[in-house]
């Protein structure tokens, strides 16, 4: 007890001690051992690395996970040390909800059909999402959590104890400098020396800590490489997933929505055979911005009635005289059939719409070829 008394005492003497060198030091009235200028160019790297690791890996996290609370549980179970539960991802929940909701409205109904569709991809979107955060989250939040966590604490250790060394070492500069007796004088150089090999062993071992945030650097280098390409890989995924349902939904259109102009066959709702260009087009003004090219259509099954619209063969329409727009590619799309034609993202076309057609389809010409093109594959052009 005797002993661990004097030690404490001893240790409250050393802090006091650095305590009054320190407030000496800020207030001018004690000199200061400075560190070289490589060695300080060292430690202003290590704090920017550090200030920065945090704040990508906090914004990475919430990138990963938007929420709050859902954050604080996972934190919770990784200091707990204890398995974080498996989490429906929301594209996964809104699959659910939208294929429960078909069931109930009926599975084969147009709409029933539809949801089936969306939320067969909602959930193939959930799972590359869950693909995504478990990849980023073991090769780079993982690395940016070891290197705060572990590196960066021993080079914050280490840093202290050398701010110590220097305090002990400026305390001892300062007491040989006000010692007059010889006995006085050399207790003070001796005690100099030894608090200069302390510290100048504590530097080089921080030295050495911190040159090795070179190596952090690329390590953490490569980690954010395949965070790019784990990034990358999910939103090529997800731009894929998409692409299929917007050709299924734009081949199955006419089969989900009655009344709509599918396969160029007959319409099931063609304008009466009294109605003039004149009406037609103005009627057509409200439908999408694309113009509409005034066709004098004729009744389903009326005697004497010429081919119109309804029995529309997309190779044998004749482009009008006005009332075509340019367009752009803007994806690759393949025809389903004979009467729709094949692009190929990028290139142009010539477009133009007819009377009764399908408001998401428009005719494209391409040379000699011909057919039927989705619009939400196009940009139209002035």
């Amino acid at each position: 007890m005797d002993f661990n008394m004097k030690k404490l005492a001893s240790d409250a003497g050393v802090f006091f001690t650095r305590a009054v060198q320190f407030t000496e030091e800020k207030f001018g009235q004690a000199e200061k051992t400075e560190l070289d200028a490589h060695f300080e160019n060292l430690l202003a790297r290590a704090d920017c690395t550090k200030n920065w690791t945090e704040k990508i890996l906090r914004q990475t996290e919430v990138l990963l996970q938007p929420n709050p609370s859902a954050r604080v549980e996972e934190f919770l179970y990784e200091k707990l040390d204890r398995k974080v539960p498996s989490r429906v991802t929301n594209g996964e929940l809104l699959a659910q909800y939208m294929i429960e909701a078909a069931n109930d409205f009926g599975p084969n109904s147009p709409y029933g059909k539809t949801l089936i569709k969306v939320g067969e991809t909602e959930r193939r979107l959930g799972g590359a999402e869950r693909d995504f955060i478990h990849s980023a989250s073991i090769n780079f939040l993982s690395p940016l959590r070891n290197f705060l966590e572990g590196d960066w604490r021993t080079i914050s250790k280490e840093r202290r104890i050398l701010q110590n060394r220097r305090l002990d070492l400026d305390a001892c500069k300062a007491r040989l400098k006000k010692a007059k007796a010889a006995e006085a004088k050399a207790a003070a150089e001796h005690e100099l020396r030894m608090a200069q090999t302390e510290f100048d062993r504590q530097a080089e071992v921080t030295r050495l800590l911190l040159e090795g945030i070179s190596s952090t650097h690329v390590n953490h280098l490569r980690c954010l490489h395949e965070f790019a390409e784990a990034q990358a890989t999910y939103y090529a995924q997800c731009y894929q997933y998409m692409l299929d349902l917007q050709k299924q939904l734009g081949s199955s259109r006419g089969e989900m929505l009655p009344g709509t102009f599918v396969g160029n066959a007959e319409s099931t709702s063609p304008p009466p055979a009294t109605a003039s260009p004149t009406t037609i087009a103005a009627g057509a003004a409200t439908g999408p911005a694309v113009p509409i090219i005034p066709v004098v259509p004729t009744v389903i099954g009326a005697p004497n009635s010429a081919p119109a619209v309804e029995a529309l063969n997309p190779s044998d329409v004749k482009p009008p005289a006005s009332g075509t727009r340019k367009a752009r590619v803007l994806y690759d799309y393949e025809a389903s059939d004979s009467t729709e034609l094949s692009l190929l993202s990028d290139e142009m076309i010539t477009v133009y719409s007819l009377p009764g057609m399908d408001p998401d389809w428009l005719i494209g010409e391409r040379g000699n070829q011909k057919g039927k093109v989705p619009v939400t594959y196009l940009e139209l052009l002035s």
